[in-house]
């Protein structure tokens, strides 16, 4: 599996998200090709999908939603995300993704 490719920038990370939209539940699912993989339960219309993937992440990583921002790739399955104050170690331990590399 290959490592995630966090970068931390300006006092916050950015990363590779994979999400799965329209899923069972919304979870983390590990790891995809260096990006973090996220199955959300919202379908994919309207920016649906992209609100969960904002709300689930500011929640487990414990900082406010406008906080979590998608930098590109709304319309797409493949995103880069940023999130504003927090370190990509925070970020691996917090999404559980230590171990999973």
């Amino acid at each position: 599996m290959v490592d995630p490719a966090i970068r931390e920038i300006d006092g916050g990370v950015v990363f590779t998200a994979k999400v799965v939209p329209g899923s069972s539940r919304t979870c983390l699912s590990g790891l995809l090709d260096g990006m973090v993989k996220v199955k959300v339960s919202a379908a994919p219309e309207k920016g649906k999908a992209n609100r969960c993937l904002i709300a689930f992440l500011a929640k487990h990583l414990g900082v406010k939603k406008n906080a979590v921002t998608i930098v590109s790739g709304t319309g797409s399955g493949v995103k880069q995300v940023r999130v504003a104050g927090v370190t990509s170690e925070v970020l691996s331990r917090e999404l559980g993704l230590d171990g999973l590399a």
